[in-house]
C-alpha cells in the first residue's frame, strides 16, 4: 500500500495547478459562495437595505406560512410548472420525432423551432405583449377580428393568464428540448429497430419498447432543467402582465409567481430579509423536486 504524499510534496507537485486555480476560486467565492451565505443570513433578519439588519430567527419563515399572497403565488407557480413542463416535454419529443431526418427540410424546421431558444427573452416578451395587446393593434385581436369576433382583453382576463404564460413558455422552450431529443434519437443504434421489424413489432411497439426507454436520460434532463426554469419564471410576468409597481402579478394577481413576488417584496417594499427567506424556500422546493426526478429517472433506468 503506497504511503500518502505529504502536504509539502503535494504543493511541490501540484503547486502550479493550485496557483492557476486561485483566480477562479476567488471569483467563485466572491460572486457565489459569499452572496449565498449572506442571503441565508438575511433570511433570518429584518432588513430594509438601509438600516442595519436585525436578527429575528425564523420569523420570516413563520410569516411565509401564513402569507396568503405567497400561497397564491405558490399555487400559480405549481400550475404553471406542471403545464409548461408536461406540454413542453411532449411537444419537444413530438418535434424531434417529426424532424429527425437529415434532409434540408428537416434541418430548416429544426432551425425555425430552435430560434426562440437563442433569442433574447426580453425581445420575445415584448413581442408577446404586442401580440396580446388588448386593442385591434395586437396581432391576436386582429386575427379574431378577421373571423368576425370581438376583441379579447387577453392580459386583463384572470382565467387566461396561466394558459398564456404556459403558451409562451412552451413556444419559447420546446425547440431546445427538440434538439436534445434529436441528439438522443441519433444515439440509438438502428440495429435495435431492424431486429424489432424482423420480429414483427409495429411502429408503436418500437417507440414504446425501444425509443422511450433509451431516451430516459434525455427525458430526465429535459424535465429537470424545465422544472428549474419554470420555477424561476420572471420576465414573462414582469414584462407582459405587470402594469405597475403594485400590479406585478397582473389582474387580481392571476399571474403572480414566486420569483416576481420575491422581487416585489425585496425591491418594491424593501423587505430584503423576507425576500431572502422566499428565495431559500424556492431553492428547497427546486432541490427536493429535482432530487425526486433524478431518483425516479435512475429507478426507471434500472427496471
Amino acid at each position: 500500500m503506497a504511503s500518502p504524499i505529504p502536504l509539502r510534496g503535494r504543493l511541490r507537485r501540484y503547486g502550479t495547478s493550485y496557483a492557476m486555480l486561485l483566480p477562479f476560486l476567488a471569483l467563485f467565492a466572491g460572486f457565489l459562495l459569499w452572496p449565498l451565505a449572506n442571503s441565508l443570513y438575511l433570511s433570518f433578519t429584518k432588513f430594509d437595505g438601509i438600516n442595519p439588519a436585525t436578527f429575528t430567527g425564523v420569523e420570516n419563515f413563520v410569516q411565509l406560512a401564513s402569507d396568503g399572497r405567497f400561497r397564491h403565488a405558490l399555487g400559480n407557480t405549481a400550475l404553471y410548472v406542471v403545464g409548461s413542463v408536461v406540454l413542453g416535454t411532449l411537444l419537444s419529443l413530438g418535434l424531434a420525432l417529426a424532424f429527425n431526418g437529415t434532409g434540408w427540410l428537416h434541418r430548416i424546421m429544426r432551425t425555425v423551432f430552435f430560434l426562440p431558444s437563442v433569442t433574447s427573452s426580453i425581445a420575445l416578451m415584448l413581442m408577446w405583449k404586442w401580440v396580446l395587446y388588448p386593442s385591434d393593434v395586437g396581432l391576436a385581436n386582429t386575427i379574431v377580428d378577421w373571423f368576425g369576433g370581438n376583441a379579447v382583453a387577453w392580459l386583463a382576463t384572470p382565467g387566461l393568464t396561466i394558459p398564456i404564460l404556459v403558451l409562451m413558455s412552451v413556444w419559447g422552450g420546446m425547440g431546445y428540448g427538440m434538439v436534445l431529443y434529436v441528439a438522443g434519437l441519433g444515439s440509438i443504434p438502428q440495429e435495435y429497430y431492424e431486429a424489432a421489424k424482423i420480429d414483427g413489432a409495429s411502429t408503436w411497439r418500437q417507440f414504446r419498447h425501444i425509443t422511450l426507454p433509451l431516451l430516459r436520460p434525455v427525458t430526465t434532463y429535459v424535465v429537470v432543467t424545465g422544472l428549474i426554469g419554470a420555477f424561476q419564471v420572471f420576465e414573462a410576468v414582469y414584462i407582459v402582465f405587470s402594469q405597475g409597481a403594485n400590479t406585478i402579478g397582473g389582474v387580481l394577481d392571476s399571474g403572480l409567481m414566486i420569483v416576481p413576488y420575491l422581487y416585489d417584496q425585496g425591491f418594491t417594499h424593501f423587505r430584503l430579509g423576507y425576500a431572502s427567506a422566499i428565495a431559500w424556500v424556492l431553492f428547497l422546493i427546486i432541490f427536493v423536486i429535482s432530487l425526486i426526478n433524478l431518483r425516479v429517472g435512475r429507478a426507471m433506468k434500472e427496471l
